[in-house]
């Protein structure tokens, strides 16, 4: 690689062409796969040699299942409980992705802001909408803050805009953190090759820099899948729960 953003690139696996239309194959599509197989499969064990005193991967699961729980009760309340399934799986599919893109020769998936933004549109679109199903008209004072009169003219539009903004800072914020956290180890990684021509002292000290700066990305990895959940929490709260606004 020439720079450090290649990685980053899509790469066509199968071409497949059809009426002029590309139908291909890309490597991008192999976390999808990976991680709808391991959920699958954990989902399969999970129901068939489920325990009353749970293994390692069992307590795992419910205790990320708990601490999904409390985020909702603290952000949503009870409203949000029927939403609990849908969260644990967006928690645990953004976790999995960014932590499939810390294996060797795995793929950064949420570093790409297309396919990111793609979710994060769906996501806050069907809040919105939700919203309106939940709240009816009473959701669009959300728009409106407690102000004179004659400030509602200029409050109102800063007011959608920031609402709207959101579908754009919720993937930015991930696909921002990610890609610079892979940038920084690909760079390092690079001149670590350089340096072992130079001193062997040299060599280690930044192998273990190296390793300190995986580790913090295992600790990002889970700490904005923590982040992306959290948002989503408080969007749904807005859509949920009448606020006096």
């Amino acid at each position: 690689m020439k720079s450090p953003l290649e990685q980053f690139d899509s790469i066509k696996i199968i071409p497949i062409n059809f009426i002029n239309i590309d139908f291909s194959f890309y490597h991008i599509l192999l976390p999808f796969i990976f991680i709808n197989l391991t959920v699958c499969i954990v989902i399969i064990l999970l129901k068939n040699s489920s325990k009353l005193i749970p293994d390692v991967w069992q307590y795992i699961l419910e205790y990320v299942y708990i601490y999904i729980y409390n985020i909702i009760k603290i952000h949503i309340g009870y409203r949000g409980y029927i939403y609990i399934p849908y969260i644990y799986i967006m928690f645990n599919f953004v976790l999995l992705l960014n932590l499939c893109g810390l294996m060797p020769l795995g793929v950064a998936l949420t570093s790409y802001l297309v396919l990111i933004l793609y979710l994060s549109f769906t996501l806050c679109s069907t809040i919105f909408i939700l919203g309106l199903i939940n709240q009816g008209l009473f959701f669009l004072k959300l728009f409106i803050p407690q102000s004179p009169l004659i400030l509602l003219i200029i409050l109102i539009p800063i007011e959608i805009f920031s609402y709207f903004i959101r579908m754009f800072s919720l993937g930015i914020r991930l696909v921002a953190n990610i890609l610079a956290g892979h940038t920084l180890v690909y760079i390092i990684a690079t001149f670590l090759s350089k340096l072992i021509v130079i001193k062997l002292w040299f060599y280690l000290i930044f192998c273990i820099i190296l390793l300190l700066i995986l580790g913090l990305e295992f600790c990002i990895a889970f700490l904005q899948a923590y982040v992306f959940t959290t948002l989503i929490c408080i969007y749904l709260s807005e859509a949920l729960n009448k606020k006096n606004h």
